[in-house]
């Protein structure tokens, strides 16, 4: 018995590696047989889109017994000499010298060659990362990830941890999910009043909707540091652009004015598309081919064009005059749709585009108030196919206007005491901005449904596995 070094599929997939004694262990995916004794079979182990083909023969002591009854989804482990392939669009094949089965998938295996929808998929949370679709989702997903780190770290942000449990409501909308352990059927107290100084906290606490104003602590303390976690919103939405639970990324720069953070959102956003374009070449090639045509190209272009940079109130004077029928009218004062955004970066400038100085009575208290009295330096940054991508602010520095914001929108001092100490103590102008993760893994796989771009996607009416 020849020694045989355990290497993946995407590994064995290297043609310098043809002659070397290899084992492969995975999924099988297809199983064909040939009158002349001899099986080919596909194998998948989730490091790359592709296959590896396996060619047993009848000499395997095995064969009858197993081989030849193996079946889609079957779990084996693989040994053999990895040699040049004469088969189309295949470099290597593994000519299997030994082949055991770890675990059969008998006939109910969900994940047959009849073609399911996403929708059908979703009810399968636990086999859908198997399929060619969920499996180059959740590859494109992890260098994502990978990406957003390596970006901050080089830019000398520190990576903070900040906390799930709150009792602070950021976006000021109340849409948050309560934690207690009171038990619901007696949460009255007297007067029909629930007395949260019983509960585990010992105050109302909920699910956070943002990491920022803790990040914020952090970079009026270190200078720069970001956040990449958990985010929770009670909004009752079942769109294709919406989830319960979601990661965010905010990044939080000390001495950073508005410019300086749209500058940083343009950079970070071209660093994630060179990464996936470069790195992800095989899955992207998938969802171009088979997801959203002509994506490769799109983000090609976000990556190697300058973001078009104008003012919200410029925006609506072009939204207002270039006669298209939205749903939604546009009007100064009024928050942009995602139709009005995508009209200005797919037909008005055919490009990304950032729109900056919002109405500060769509925006929430922490966003710098502008001289003019009306504005927040409030920013969004707009792609074509999704429309806003990024959102953030300059955020308000100054105690007195500070205090007379939360003042306006009914805000207790008391409770963000520890927000307005930063104000109190070494201020400094920071910026800040936030990326729903999810967003833009939907964005570069083209996927029609967020829902699909989440391992267990959490909405209203649904929290399985």
């Amino acid at each position: 018995m020849t020694d045989a070094t355990w290497i993946s599929v995407d590994e064995a997939r290297d043609a310098g590696r043809v002659g070397e004694q290899v084992e492969l262990r995975g999924w099988v995916r297809t199983r064909r047989d040939s009158k002349g004794g001899f099986s080919f079979i596909e194998l998948n182990d989730g490091s790359c889109f592709g296959n590896v083909q396996i060619i047993a023969d009848q000499s395997l002591p095995n064969y009858e017994a197993d081989i030849l009854t193996l079946s889609v989804g079957s779990s084996i482990v693989a040994s053999g000499e990895l040699k040049a392939s004469q088969g189309k669009g295949q470099s290597t094949e593994l000519a299997a010298s030994s082949l055991r089965v770890l675990g059969d998938a008998p006939a109910d295996y969900p994940l047959q060659k009849k073609r399911h929808s996403f929708e059908k998929l979703r009810e399968w949370a636990h086999l859908r990362p198997r399929t060619n679709s969920f499996g180059a989702v959740t590859r494109l997903r992890n260098r994502l990830a990978y990406s957003v780190h390596q970006f901050f770290q080089e830019k000398g942000f520190y990576y903070v941890n900040t906390p799930i449990i709150t009792a602070s409501d950021c976006e000021g909308a109340g849409q948050m999910f309560r934690v207690t352990t009171l038990p619901i059927e007696k949460i009255a107290g007297s007067g029909g009043k629930v007395d949260y100084s019983r509960d585990f906290f010992g105050k109302s606490s909920y699910l956070t909707v943002s990491g920022q104003l803790e990040a914020e602590i952090y970079a009026t303390s270190l200078g720069r540091c970001y956040t990449f976690g958990p985010t929770f919103r009670a909004e009752n939405s079942n769109t294709t652009r919406h989830l319960s639970e979601f990661w965010m990324i905010e990044p939080e720069a000390a001495f950073f004015d508005l410019q300086d953070n749209m500058r940083l959102a343009e950079e970070f956003i071209k660093a994630l598309l060179t990464d996936v374009l470069q790195d992800c070449q095989e899955d992207m090639a998938f969802f171009d081919q088979r997801i959203q045509p002509g994506i490769i190209e799109s983000l090609e272009s976000v990556r190697d064009t300058p973001f078009k940079h104008l003012t919200y109130t410029e925006a609506v004077e072009i939204l207002e005059a270039c006669g298209e029928s939205f749903e939604f009218p546009v009007s100064w004062g009024a928050d942009l749709q995602a139709e009005h955004e995508r009209f200005l970066t797919e037909k008005h400038f055919a490009g990304p585009v950032i729109l900056y100085n919002y109405p500060k009575s769509i925006k929430p208290f922490y966003m710098r108030c502008n001289d003019d009295g009306k504005t927040v330096a409030a920013m969004d940054v707009l792609v074509p196919g999704v429309g806003e991508i990024v959102g953030g602010s300059q955020r308000e520095e100054r105690l007195d206007v500070l205090l007379e914001r939360m003042k306006e929108l009914g805000l207790s001092e008391e409770e963000y005491w520890w927000y307005v100490d930063l104000r109190k103590f070494g201020s400094v102008p920071h910026s800040g901005f936030g990326l729903g993760f999810e967003r833009v893994v939907q964005w570069t796989t083209g996927m029609t449904n967020i829902r699909d771009c989440i391992p267990f996607p959490r909405t209203p009416g649904s929290a399985e596995f």
